[in-house]
């Protein structure tokens, strides 16, 4: 309450309070006739200062409607500033809580990241122990298979010598009976220096010759270019070849077809052939036509070839062989172009 700045105002209130506290002392009948007289004596007190100026702003009585609108507006911020801050607490808990949730997920995501690249990482660990365990059984295995191999290559290298000493004997049996028979050679024995596989005899000649000075050289020892009827035949030309190119007894310059030299059709062998031969390549710069001759290349499968480089020939002796034999004469390559190998037998 404000105080009254007024002092017959003043007075006035006081005496009317001292009335009213008087009348509170007697009974209830006492408090109604005083209350009665506290009405009159104000509206004397109203009438008898009638023509004095008040001021409402400090009236006691024309402060109770606004006292009592303060109070209301008092009680709705009273009550505004809790409730926002209720609310903005409930919200930054909701938030908070949808926050927790997020990050509860990701954490578990996390988590299941990292126990899989656990279980990866132990798993390649386990596949790393397993394949040292592999590498080193392997190389035990090389070291064993190297020494087996070492083993082999000198068994090979035995028999090899052990061939070589049993041609040496058998040429020398032949030899031997040739001179008994006073130069005449047996049946079933070669001449001297030519080789003999199955019923055949084979010369390796270090002369080199193009295709048809091979053809007519062995021509001219009863014997011809060799023709490659069997796998035999074939394995055996070429592992005394030792990597060089020998002419065959198979041409297509006589009729453009590829035949043998004693004018028996050829019989396509792709399996035979290098890849992409025969090309009849015309660039090769040794002179007019293309590649019409056949050689056995270091590979033992054909190739066709210009038929004037010097290479390789075989050939068959048939006036001393057996009737079955055929010779075959083989001329190394002297000259800077693959060494070519050329063969001849008895028709």
């Amino acid at each position: 309450m404000e105080p009254l700045s007024d002092p017959v105002t003043a007075a006035r209130v006081q005496s009317a309070f001292g009335a009213t506290t008087s009348a509170q002392c007697l009974d209830r009948q006492c408090l109604s006739v005083e209350g009665l007289g506290e009405k009159r004596s104000t509206r004397k007190m109203t009438t008898e200062y009638h023509d004095e100026p008040e001021d409402d702003s400090s009236s006691f009585w024309n402060k109770e409607p606004t006292f009592a609108a303060f109070s209301g507006v008092s009680r709705f911020r009273r009550w505004l500033i809790p409730a926002l801050t209720a609310s903005l607490v409930l919200v930054l808990v909701i938030a908070l809580g949808a926050s927790n949730a997020s990050l509860s997920r990701r954490l578990w995501s996390v988590e299941t990241i990292v126990s899989n690249l656990s279980d990866s990482l132990s798993s390649s660990q386990q596949l790393i122990q397993d394949a040292a365990k592999d590498v080193t059984r392997l190389k035990f295995s090389v070291e064993t298979n190297r020494e087996q191999l070492s083993s082999v290559s000198a068994a090979l290298k035995q028999l090899s010598v052990l061939d070589t000493v049993s041609r040496t004997v058998a040429t020398l049996k032949c030899s031997l009976e040739r001179l008994m028979k006073n130069a005449s050679a047996p049946d079933g024995c070669c001449p001297l220096g030519w080789e003999l596989s199955g019923s055949s005899c084979y010369l390796y000649s270090k002369t080199a010759l193009t295709w048809p000075e091979a053809r007519d050289w062995c021509n001219g020892h009863e014997s011809h270019l060799v023709i490659l009827h069997s796998d035999e035949e074939w394995d055996f030309v070429t592992r005394h070849a030792n990597g060089v190119f020998f002419w065959i007894g198979l041409s297509d310059d006589r009729i453009g077809k590829w035949e043998w030299v004693n004018q028996t059709p050829y019989v396509m062998n792709r399996r035979r052939w290098r890849p992409n031969q025969p090309d009849s390549w015309t660039g090769h710069g040794m002179g007019p036509g293309d590649e019409d001759c056949a050689h056995l290349h270091n590979d033992g499968r054909l190739n066709d070839l210009h038929c004037s480089p010097g290479c390789a020939s075989s050939a068959r002796d048939t006036s001393r062989a057996a009737e079955q034999n055929r010779t075959q004469l083989v001329h190394k390559q002297l000259e800077l172009l693959p060494p070519t190998f050329s063969v001849t037998s008895e028709e």
